[in-house]
């Protein structure tokens, strides 16, 4: 049927579960013909809102179009789209901000009530009925196999060669029931190609041909090259100590610019044979896989530009051979992360002198994305490592403060800060320590001495000498910046 039909069959306040991973593999019509409905049902004074539960981020055809609207009462677990960013931070949108990988287990505990819609962009049908998956695999099987009902967007633009490529792990269980899952290197699969679905639950059928949102990544710049050479030279020191192999361990990298620069650094860097047990396949890891560096690569979805995109769809019988894309409880999986003995790097917003870091919130209480995977890696890998240029704002911003204004990962889990200044390896050092490292290393020169300052007067004023605070004043900079604009005195 039409994507305006298949709208139809959604009521106000359904929960929809909707297929989505960064701009890749999300329902290109209906998102779009269920904001139109909205928008009229909203002229005639009548109320309209359904829960939008995805993998990730979508695109603004999906998450625009329903923020646009009003559409969306309650938004979960990753977002980046601008109009819901600002719904969210205006109040006028719920959002819940998950782990990636405690999104498929609370909606099975239903703690988010039932899933009503499931509105899955598949690339085909097999003869069988099996659906084959798309370009994300996200919350997929999950929102599939819970849904009462069932819409279908079969994407011909999706190429026929992803078939294959998708491993589809149907032995998950809540407690007491759970198993091992079984993998003990990234390539390994464990699952099957295709999703299963009831015929009899499948209400709608929207045919489309529609590409994927591409990403936009900003040139390599000296900042960015800085953060990397950084990060390469740790790598090598910690192979030369014998403390990682040549081949290191399994790259998680999330998904942004500087990360996108660290990757493309690898190349040349001398490691390897690599493999990639990650969320996201960016660029420049189809160019190690291209190179040989990264041998092979486990992800959830593909996060491209338009010329990753290009060289995937020329080469995809050979990234099919060397890629696996997995449901992202399983992508993401504390169990697999640990065995595993990933190499976690993320972005931050913001990092404390003692380690904490601050991954989603912009001054305390603006949501910017999400935590996205980030802590899933960063409490169960073998490193963890955090990536950010040492100022914002043109420098009115330091991402080095004396506490952060938001705790989305805790010292114990931030092994690594690296700023286009330096590499703090915090590993073995008590707090104290560990801010001198993070202030000598990682903090610009515009603010080190400040830093240095506060550092000085907590250990003298402080109640006591452990983590040494001055309360009134730990976010003092933060509120500077609030009346200011800038966080320089």
């Amino acid at each position: 049927m039409s994507a305006d039909d298949a709208a139809r069959l959604i009521p106000h306040g359904a929960h929809i579960g909707m297929s989505g991973f960064t701009g890749a593999g999300h329902p290109k019509e209906v998102p779009a013909a269920l904001a139109r409905r909205i928008a009229v049902a909203r002229e005639a004074g009548d109320p309209f809102t359904v829960g939008l539960w995805t993998g990730a981020s979508t695109a603004p055809e999906l998450d625009g179009a329903l923020a646009a609207v009003d559409g969306v009462d309650l938004r979960m677990p990753y977002q980046s789209d601008p109009i819901t960013r600002a719904k969210i931070n205006a109040g006028q949108m719920d959002y819940v901000d998950l782990h990636l990988s405690h999104v498929a287990q609370a909606v099975w505990e239903g703690f988010f009530g039932p899933v009503d819609v499931a509105l899955v962009e598949v690339a085909g049908i097999t003869a069988d009925g099996d659906l084959i998956p798309s370009s994300s695999v996200g919350n997929n099987k999950t929102w599939l196999d819970l849904a009462d009902r069932v819409i279908l967007e079969v994407n011909s633009w999706q190429p026929p060669e992803l078939d294959g490529m998708h491993d589809i792990y149907y032995g998950t269980a809540l407690p007491p029931n759970r198993r091992p899952v079984q993998i003990l290197q990234a390539g390994d699969r464990i699952g099957v190609p295709h999703y299963h679905c009831p015929p009899e639950k499948v209400v709608a059928v929207v045919a489309t041909h529609e590409p994927d949102r591409t990403t936009t990544f900003a040139p390599v710049d000296e900042t960015s090259t800085r953060i990397a050479e950084h990060l390469i030279d740790f790598l090598t020191h910690e192979v030369e100590r014998g403390r990682l192999p040549r081949t290191l361990l399994p790259i998680q990298s999330g998904v942004g610019n500087v990360a996108n620069a660290v990757l493309a650094n690898l190349d040349a860097a001398g490691f390897g044979p690599l493999t990639a047990y990650t969320e996201v396949i960016q660029d420049s890891m189809l160019a190690l896989l291209r190179s040989g560096t990264i041998s092979t690569a486990s992800a959830t979805a593909l996060s491209l530009s338009d010329a990753g995109l290009a060289d995937f769809l020329d080469n995809l019988g050979e990234y099919r051979r060397r890629i696996v894309l997995r449901s992202q409880e399983i992508s993401n999986h504390p169990e697999v992360i640990r065995r595993l003995g990933c190499l976690a790097m993320n972005g931050m917003i913001e990092a404390d002198i003692y380690g904490n870091v601050n991954s989603t919130h912009v001054m305390g209480s603006a949501i910017q994305n999400g935590i996205g995977g980030s802590g899933d890696f960063a409490r169960n890998s073998y490193l963890s490592m955090f990536l950010s240029p040492s100022t914002a704002k043109r420098g009115a911003i330091s991402t080095i403060v004396p506490m952060v204004s938001h705790v989305d990962h805790t010292e114990h889990d931030v092994h690594v800060i690296v700023t286009e200044q330096g590499l703090a390896d915090l590993r073995g050092l008590a707090p104290r320590r560990r801010a001198a490292r993070v202030i000598e290393r990682c903090a610009h020169p515009d603010y080190r001495d400040a830093l240095q300052d506060y550092v000085d007067r907590a250990a003298r004023h402080a109640p006591a000498r452990h983590t040494p605070h001055l309360l009134d004043e730990a976010l003092g900079w933060h509120g500077r910046y609030l009346r200011t604009s800038d966080m320089r005195a």
